[in-house]
């Protein structure tokens, strides 16, 4: 960059312009109550987020005793089996089956989102084995597999063992919410 040389009348004009100027100590400004600008709400929104995260459209569908289980990516597979076997005890539970897809749907999201507002860690819910649906083509079991898979707290599922509910019940294993998450940091004080 070349540096441009003034000549002593634009140098007068710019000083005219600039007028009386001081020097600065300190270049630190310190905020008073007239200078803090004001808070101001932060929008909310009028829908609520969607608690599903991804689409789940090649699923094949379930039968009547037919186990269902699921891992999200990332997890180890010993979590899935422990799960399986009850070693993460059972927080709260829910019973499904007999509703219509829609209100299932509904109960089940209060549900999740209420289980992990409290932190609750896994959870189990009745869905039914379908004796009942047409075809013997289980309706509410295929959703709800399709709903947990989409689910973003939902860590893991499998169905449950026979003491309670075998095929018609699934464990669900959710993912802790932030305020119950420990840092580094707050453990070692």
């Amino acid at each position: 960059m070349v540096k441009k040389t003034l000549t002593p009348e634009d140098q007068d004009l710019f000083r005219q312009t600039i007028g009386d100027v001081r020097t600065i100590n300190s270049n630190k400004i310190l905020l008073t109550a007239e200078n803090k600008p004001k808070p101001y709400p932060k929008p909310r929104t009028l829908e609520p987020e969607s608690p599903f995260i991804k689409a789940t459209s090649d699923l094949e569908t379930i039968g009547i005793q037919d186990s269902m289980s699921f891992i999200a990516p990332g997890l180890q597979t010993t979590v899935l089996k422990k799960l399986r076997k009850g070693v993460f005890g059972l927080d709260s539970d829910i019973d499904l089956h007999g509703l219509t897809s829609q209100t299932a749907k509904t109960q089940l999201l209060q549900f999740l989102n209420t289980c992990v507002i409290s932190g609750y860690r896994c959870v189990h819910i009745v869905h039914g084995k379908g004796y009942r649906s047409a075809d013997n083509h289980p309706v509410l079991k295929n959703d709800i597999n399709l709903w947990l898979r989409q689910h973003k707290d939902v860590q893991a599922f499998c169905s449950a063992p026979q003491r309670a509910g075998g095929t018609g019940a699934v464990f669900v294993l959710l993912q802790l919410a932030e305020k119950y998450r420990y840092d580094d940091d707050e453990m070692t004080d």
